[in-house]
């Protein structure tokens, strides 16, 4: 019992270091994509940063998730629900931005025809 405790915990943590890597990864890369069309004054620059943010996140979430398996005590657990708490409070926040947008720039090109 104690080797499969040994192996989960492993297995998750590697699993929570590479969510992490892949979430830090997208909003980098987001961030100079945004950057780049920003630069070049593209309308949809908010918008596309704002879904790589959201999907940024969402990696990062998932590692947060999967912390909780490996936890050793509530401090731990409060600390780990705080986190998911505010990154999903800023998911929710992102995602009703991006619908916002989308919206507005069908909108947009509606009245432009």
């Amino acid at each position: 019992m104690e080797v499969m405790h040994v192996l989960l915990t492993k297995v998750v943590d590697f699993a929570i270091l590479l969510f992490e890597l892949v979430g830090v990864l997208i909003v980098v890369a987001s961030g100079i994509h945004g950057t780049y069309s920003y630069l070049k004054r593209d309308p949809y620059t908010k918008l596309n940063l704002a879904k790589g943010l959201a999907m940024g996140l969402e990696f990062k979430m998932g590692s947060e998730i999967l912390r909780t398996v490996v936890v050793r005590d509530f401090s731990e657990i409060l600390t780990v629900a705080g986190i998911i708490i505010l990154r999903a409070a800023l998911s929710f926040l992102i995602h009703w931005e991006i619908k916002n947008g989308e919206v507005a720039e069908s909108e947009h090109a509606l009245n432009k025809d």
